[in-house]
Formats: C-alpha cells, sequence, structure tokens
C-alpha cells in the first residue's frame, strides 16, 4: 500500500472516524421534508470524516499529544504510527508530486503537510483551515 494510502487507512479507519459521521447525519433526516431530490445530494456528507477530530482523539491518547501533528509532516506520520524518515518523507513526496525544496528540507516538508491535508479533503475528509495551513 502507498504511504499516503496507509495515511487515508489510519484516519479514516480510527475508531473516532465513526464517531464524526453521525455529527453529519441530521442532516439528511431533517431533508425528507424537502423533495427526494434534495436528500439525494446530501447523501454524501454522512460518509465525510472529520480529520481534525480524528487527529485530536489520536493526539489526546499520546503520551507528547501527538506533538506538532497540526503543522509538521513528521509529527503527523508519528502521530499515525507510520514511518517519519527522510526516505519514507521522499517516497510520499514522490507519491503525491511534492517537489518543493530540497529532500527532507522544511520548505518540502511544509508543502508534504499541505499536499497531505488537500488530499484528504479530496478524499472525503472534513479537514479544518487549522490543518491547512
Amino acid at each position: 500500500m502507498s504511504i499516503f494510502g496507509n495515511i487515508l487507512n489510519k484516519i479514516f479507519h480510527h475508531d473516532t472516524a465513526k464517531a464524526a459521521t453521525p455529527e453529519a447525519a441530521p442532516a439528511p433526516q431533517a431533508a425528507p421534508a424537502a423533495p427526494a431530490p434534495a436528500a439525494e445530494p446530501a447523501a454524501p456528507p454522512p460518509t465525510a470524516v472529520d480529520v481534525g477530530a480524528v487527529l485530536e482523539a489520536m493526539a489526546s491518547m499520546k503520551s507528547d499529544h501527538g506533538g506538532n501533528y497540526q503543522s509538521s509532516i513528521v509529527d503527523l506520520l508519528k502521530l499515525l504510527d507510520l514511518d517519519s524518515s527522510l526516505p519514507a518523507r521522499k517516497e510520499l513526496a514522490d507519491e503525491l508530486g511534492v517537489h518543493a525544496g530540497a529532500d527532507g528540507s522544511a520548505e518540502q516538508n511544509i508543502a508534504l503537510h499541505k499536499t497531505v491535508m488537500e488530499k484528504l479533503a479530496v478524499s472525503g475528509g472534513v479537514v479544518p483551515d487549522s490543518l491547512r495551513s
């Protein structure tokens, strides 16, 4: 499995991911008062995963509270119990097409974190602005 696939799996299949989806469920329940076509487009949000809530829950279970996972790709990977080594980050950068700065540089690491958050959002995650910076 790809590194991003592992990231996606750890977040989208975490126990708290299930808890985040029912919060989106009330909108479709309120929609039946509207015409049936309006209820159909509302169906995808219940599958959305609140990435911020999942990461926060995971961080609360760690002794270091996840470090600076909100902006650090290294800390994010560590929070997810994934390899955060330079070779792993180089592989992730290649996989996601991130070519900012030299391998392992702050510029590349920042770009990697931002790209991971963007890809999580595209994959159905609800990513708060605080994680997108």
